[in-house]
């Protein structure tokens, strides 16, 4: 599994990485934590507010920082 943090690096993109990095922790589950920093790659995937998240390539929020319960929800999806 992937898990894209999209973003150019604000203290919200960091947190979303913080988050998502303490769901796959709890969950005990193997993930790839990635950063996308680049605009056009952020553009590319459909992202126009950042702090996003994606899921194996596939955007599963945008605009917001997720907490660690709700990736958790996500991933066990």
């Amino acid at each position: 599994m992937k898990i894209q943090i999209l973003g150019a690096g604000c203290p919200k993109c960091k947190m979303l990485m913080a988050n998502a990095e303490v769901a796959v922790k709890e969950l005990g589950i193997q993930a790839e934590i990635a950063k996308v920093d680049k605009i056009q790659d952020i553009v590319k995937m459909g992202v126009m507010m950042t702090p996003a998240l994606a899921i194996d390539g596939i955007v599963k929020s945008a605009g917001k920082v997720l907490s660690s319960d709700d990736i958790k929800k996500l991933l066990a999806c």
